[in-house]
């Protein structure tokens, strides 16, 4: 398939008749960037598929409400993390034992997961940071997104973000230096 603006599947969409071929192009492009973007949040393979699952339901009941004056990846972005979020806080409140060292010891096991041992010290080491910190550093370090995007997609401001980030990153070196 030809590679799609936002704009023109946005235009798709409204069109009688092209609802479903438009979403189906929605799905398409943003699908892979979306389930990396919440495997770093969630971890685990399957949650990642179910939120991601949750997330274009929720895309579909929504996207004509959609307003255009916002970048259409950034919505499902924000989309995609707030279901992210939500799932790992019933996970968390679920759970019995630290939730986040849970999900570092289920990294080796991970079939889905083919980092080698630095990586897997690396995912901990985001692990361990506070969850606005690990958002942060996720975004910024592996899927190179501006502060301005990542300030839309979490409502904070840049400051903030920057500031996150910064202290996300001393962390992680701290991690590597005491282990």
């Amino acid at each position: 398939m030809t590679d799609y603006k936002d704009i023109e599947i946005l235009k798709l969409f409204q069109t009688e008749g092209q609802k479903e071929r438009a979403f189906l192009l929605l799905v398409e492009k943003y699908q892979k960037r979306l389930y990396w973007h919440v495997r770093k949040i969630v971890i685990i393979h399957e949650d990642a598929d179910d939120v991601i699952q949750n997330v274009f339901i929720k895309v579909w009941k929504n996207l004509e409400g959609f307003k255009s004056n916002a970048q259409l990846y950034t919505w499902l972005y924000k989309i995609a993390t707030n279901e992210a979020l939500s799932l790992l806080k019933t996970k968390k409140k679920n759970s019995i034992v630290h939730y986040e060292e849970f999900l570092g010891n289920s990294l080796s096991g991970d079939e889905y997961f083919n980092g080698d041992e630095i990586e897997i010290r690396l995912q901990k080491a985001i692990l361990s940071l506070p969850e606005r910190q690990r958002l942060v550093f996720n975004m910024r370090y592996f899927e190179e997104l501006k502060y301005e995007e990542i300030a839309e997609i979490l409502d904070l401001s840049v400051g903030a973000l920057k500031a996150s980030y910064y202290h996300a990153r001393k962390k992680i070196e701290e991690f590597f230096k005491d282990g």
